[in-house]
């Protein structure tokens, strides 16, 4: 049902108005916390649907599906019409489809690999033992940010990152060879594409004569590249610069300081009335947040009432401040009939969330953990989608690598040892070794069916043992078996043949010898993994589900998506990063002591700028709270296997003294009160009931 837009003007305040209409020309709004963002988006396609621009020619731009999905519902629900040529899309997502269409001009092959965080580490890993790297130099972690920091141009080489050099050029050269790309390169790649094919950028500039940018202040250099190089002179972007809490992901506030002096013609639009929290509780936020210097300057107010004050607790250790949120959370059930997904509880580390999961675990209290493990970064999980990888893509070395051997088939480190030789000599992929191993033409090499009689080159490649070449034929004749996967109908049911023809559950099984429970548990989850597939192919909205859609949309919800929280009926436990463009009616910020909040690390690491970075993060926090916020500093606090002294954060001095409120545990009943309590509730059960009358 679509919803009249005739009369916009009582549907939004002025400056809502005003964003909406503006059609042409550039446009910053700069959208305050829960000052409607997403409603202003939404009305405004809607706006530009209705006077005519085909919707074609409409590109919006955001950072999760989650919130492209959400939009796209809204603008379906406005406007009544289902939409099919409108793209709203994450960047990377939208990056997926510019290589999709043109990546063979920059030397890739068509259906390329998207390598996620665990295939990356995994090249990177076999790129550093083919150069020989010594083990000390060999710091994954850090080796996958200087590689992501380079060729993003956050940084450039200097001899503190100069011995990685050679490192990182075999890493590109290993992703072009397997034909795949890194998340990065979703978003530097399509620049590459329209910087050296003028005519490709060409074609998308004619295309998309609208762009909007949600999120604004999240994105990153390349990210404003690509959005600059596609926009002519329309392009509306929407964001908050105090809710900028992404630097270590490349984010950039400054991109909006970048934004007016490249569109020096631009109107600004200021969105300031919240219409999420209490008066207090902006007032609070504007307190904290007025002390960074580097921002616009912008007042948020609300139309909600003052509300009550924030309660602020300092409690001996974790262990108290877990009683507290305990405390309030049953006392607020009880006198207010909240449910307890109504309340988050946030923190600024995962690592503070031990002592709160086990006060809850103990009270038999049901909560959720956002950010934790991936259902996609699971090991079974990822073990299946490995084979269904390399089935899209023979020439994946790092997927072949991780299911060669499993489940078990006798193909051991000696023989991949081998495998990886005959690669090197000649510049080829695993998967094209082990065809040259067994002879197969390389003309044939993508579609042969093994046959019994083919001989192996054992004499000019090395001793390969008879139980090894059957393994490798029978590996082969897994994946060329199942190329019926890459079209056609009925993928969800292919993909379970295939985990029962290499008795993957016997594997599990093998694998979990003490606890078959945990084996069940472990295929449980593949069992999850192909209803999912069956649940996407035959959903009408799904337009061509074939493997290797399939992929890359996993690719994209696993990196997206990571932080989604889908659970109903449990009380939210995550992180402050995790929380950002989420609301709860009742918020607790936990472990507001220096060195937690702001960071340690990051205050020693950036200095007055990381001081800036984490006051937003603490401005964000605050902003989640609805009606109700509580904030806990401890006293005393656990640190490695010694206890030591807290000091409140410097924030809470940021926060208007007379909007506070110190929190008193709960005293003691005597028993007289408790009786007198219990007496009034047996009357009110037990009570006749007196129609038209409630009891009270």
């Amino acid at each position: 049902m679509s919803t009249d837009l005739s009369d916009l003007k009582n549907e939004l305040n002025p400056e809502q108005y005003e964003a909406v209409m503006t059609i042409n020309g550039p446009i910053l709004i700069i959208a305050g916390a829960g000052s409607g963002k997403t409603r202003v988006i939404t009305f405004r396609i809607a706006h530009m649907l209705n006077a005519g621009i085909p919707q074609s020619q409409i590109l919006a731009l955001t950072f999760t599906n989650k919130a492209a999905k959400e939009m796209q519902e809204r603008i379906k629900e406005l406007t009544g019409k289902k939409l099919p040529f409108l793209t709203i899309s994450t960047f990377h997502a939208f990056g997926v489809k510019v290589l999709r269409q043109d990546i063979e001009k920059l030397g890739w092959r068509e259906n390329f690999s998207i390598y996620d965080e665990t295939d990356r580490n995994a090249l990177i890993k076999e790129t550093g033992r083919e150069l020989r790297y010594s083990p000390e130099v060999m710091d994954i972690y850090k080796i996958g940010i200087i590689i992501s920091d380079i060729k993003t141009g956050r940084k450039s080489w200097n001899s503190e990152n100069e011995i990685y050099r050679q490192l990182y050029e075999g890493y590109q050269e290993g992703l072009k060879l397997y034909n795949a790309v890194d998340f990065d390169d979703l978003i530097t790649l399509p620049i590459k594409l329209f910087r050296e094919h003028p005519e490709v950028l060409s074609k998308y500039k004619e295309k998309f004569k609208y762009i909007m940018v949600d999120e604004f202040q999240d994105t990153s250099h390349q990210q404003y590249e690509l959005m600059k190089l596609l926009s002519e002179n329309n392009i509306a972007v929407v964001g908050d610069d105090d809710q900028s809490i992404y630097s270590w992901r490349g984010a950039d506030y400054q991109n909006i300081i970048n934004f007016e002096k490249d569109f020096p013609n631009m109107k600004e639009i200021r969105l300031e009335q919240n219409y999420r929290s209490t008066g207090t509780i902006l007032a609070a936020a504007n307190g904290v947040i007025k002390h960074n210097t580097n921002r616009k300057d912008k007042e948020l107010w609300s139309g909600n009432g003052e509300g009550k004050p924030i309660e602020v607790y300092m409690p001996d250790n974790e262990t108290a401040e877990a009683d507290f949120v305990i405390e309030c959370i049953r006392s607020i059930c009880a006198e207010e009939k909240r449910k307890y997904d109504d309340f988050c509880v946030l923190m600024r580390a995962n690592t503070q969330s031990r002592a709160i999961e086990e006060a809850f675990l103990q009270d038999n209290l049901p909560y959720v953990m956002s950010g934790g493990t991936s259902f996609f970064q699971r090991k079974e999980i990822k073990d299946v989608i490995s084979y269904l990888r390399v089935i899209a893509n023979h020439d994946d070395d790092v997927n072949l690598l991780r299911i060669i051997n499993t489940p078990r088939r006798g193909i051991g480190r000696t023989t991949i040892e081998k495998l990886n030789e005959i690669a090197k000599n000649l510049s080829c992929s695993l998967w094209e070794a082990i065809n040259t191993l067994l002879e197969v033409p390389e003309e044939e090499a993508d579609s042969f069916m093994l046959s019994s009689e083919l001989t192996f080159k054992g004499e000019e490649y090395g001793d390969f043992s008879e139980g090894t070449k059957e393994s490798l034929k029978d590996f082969v004749k897994i994946i060329e078996s199942n190329k019926s996967m890459l079209g056609g109908h009925g993928l969800a049911k292919k993909v379970r043949t295939m985990v029962e023809e290499i008795r993957y559950f016997d594997f599990l099984i093998s694998e979990n010898p003490k606890s078959e429970k945990a084996a069940r548990f472990k295929y449980l989850n593949i069992e999850s993994l192909i209803n999912s597939i069956e649940m996407w192919e035959n959903n009408p909205e799904t337009p061509d589900p074939n493997l290797y859609n399939y992929l890359n949309r996993i690719t994209l919800l696993s990196r997206d998506d990571m932080d989604d929280n889908e659970d109903n009926g449990k009380i939210n436990l995550m992180t402050i990063h995790a929380s950002k463009g989420l609301e709860f009616p009742v918020v607790f910020i936990i472990g507001t002591e220096e060195g937690l909040i702001p960071h340690g690390r990051a205050v020693e690491e950036g200095g007055d700028s990381a001081v800036e970075e984490e006051r937003r993060l603490f401005y964000v926090a605050i902003t989640r709270a609805r009606d109700k916020l509580y904030i806990s500093s401890c006293k005393k606090r656990r640190h490695m296997q010694s206890t030591v002294d807290c000091v409140p954060s410097r924030f809470l001095d940021e926060i208007p003294s007379n909007l506070v409120e110190y929190h008193e545990p709960a005293k003691i009943v005597d028993l007289k009160t408790a009786e007198d309590f219990f007496a009034n509730m047996r009357k009110k059960f037990t009570a006749p009931i007196v129609p038209g009358f409630t009891n009270k």
